[in-house]
């Protein structure tokens, strides 16, 4: 059998290991070092709007101290976007905070303003003022995030955005992950650039950085002794996995070019298969990394579903996955409040997510192709 080829997995660009050797040569092997300051500093001037980044264990440790510094507590209520993985949900768990799931709208596949505000106005209503909205940006698809914020921005309610599968996407030319109070980035090892495991706060102000760092390195007070006041986390980057992350920045754009030419590939392939429609933006607003090319299949159109057309490509050892179940869906979250209609249900019914990783060659998308074809 011919090897495997997969959804999306890591792509060097040779310039990682520069990086790493130099900190095993200057023994940096910790959580700080000049590899972390470097990336922090990479990633400020790629992002821009004079924003400031903490470098940390994983994106989801980002986002739990997204919401330790909005200020969700114990039993507070956080709105979510249902359509996500449940990285995006879980933290608010982790504070003993409530999540509240929002429905998607057909667009962007992300967070619906209307089920939105419908959830706030219920929630206020209700006595449960929300502390904070996590808006994703699915898939590098930027949300309709000027609506969003508004929105929160209306009710005085703290914006996190998950931008962990958008690093390079805008809207309207500003970077995803710069329009809330906080972003949050992923370097997992199937993300546009990898660090193997990794992720970074998006920061306002040299102050929220500051403090993110200091309950990332388990607050420890300023003493010559151990002494702390508040409870700390061990989620800070290492200076290594930094290393792999200076050197994957100098390739990042070119990752992004990659990712969004697999999406041309597709949309040439289905563009006379009426009955799957490849997921691209709604218009010149948006500006998406395409880090996951994904699609609709209507059965009744094409006489197949996306699960035959999943299991077709496995049969050739091409990976393929649906898209992700919806976060009210999901058993542990069974008992959650959901505002919005069936629109994230009917993705994850009929969503597929293709291969879409930077290092697809020619020949690769020769077999995809073929194999997609065995159902068209």
């Amino acid at each position: 059998m011919e090897n495997k080829i997969w959804l999306s997995s890591p792509h060097m660009g040779g310039g990682e290991q520069k990086y790493v050797q130099e900190a095993f040569d200057t023994n940096w092997v910790a959580p700080l070092g000049p590899n972390v300051n470097g990336f922090e500093k990479d990633l400020e001037s790629y992002i821009k709007e004079e924003s400031k980044v903490a470098c940390l264990a994983s994106g989801t440790s980002a986002l739990h101290l997204a919401l330790i510094l909005s200020g969700v507590s114990h039993g507070d209520e956080v709105i979510c976007q249902s359509m996500t993985f449940s990285a995006s949900a879980n933290p608010i768990v982790y504070q003993g905070a409530i999540p509240v799931f929002v429905d998607s709208e057909k667009e962007t596949w992300n967070m619906c303003p209307n089920s939105l505000k419908q959830a706030v106005e219920d929630r206020i209503a209700k006595g449960k003022k929300p502390k904070a909205i996590i808006v994703v940006h699915l898939y590098g698809m930027p949300a309709k995030i000027d609506q969003i914020k508004a929105i929160a921005d209306s009710y005085d309610i703290k914006l996190i955005e998950d931008a962990a599968e958008a690093l390079g996407s805008t809207y309207k030319g500003q970077k995803c992950g710069t329009f809330g109070d906080f972003g949050v980035l992923s370097f997992n090892g199937n993300k546009i650039i990898t660090t193997s495991g990794g992720g970074a706060l998006i920061c306002k102000t040299e102050e929220s950085k500051q403090k993110t760092i200091f309950l990332a390195t388990q607050a420890r007070d300023n003493a010559p002794h151990y002494q702390h006041s508040e409870i700390g986390y061990n989620y800070r980057m290492s200076n290594i996995t930094a290393g792999i992350g200076r050197g994957q920045m100098e390739v990042l754009d070119k990752h992004i070019n990659l990712r969004r030419n697999n999406n041309s590939f597709y949309k040439e392939l289905f563009k006379d298969i009426d009955g799957v429609d490849v997921f691209t933006e709604p218009n010149s607003d948006y500006f998406s990394n395409h880090w996951l090319s994904s699609i609709l299949v209507d059965k009744n159109k094409v006489g197949f579903t996306r699960e035959d057309l999943r299991l077709k490509m496995l049969e050739d050892n091409v990976e393929s996955r649906p898209l992700w179940k919806p976060m009210h869906l999901q058993p542990v979250f069974k008992n959650c409040k959901f505002y919005g209609t069936t629109i994230s249900e009917n993705l994850f019914d009929n969503g597929l997510c293709l291969p879409s990783g930077s290092n697809l060659s020619d020949k690769d998308r020769d077999r995809i192709k073929r194999s997609i074809s065995k159902l068209l």
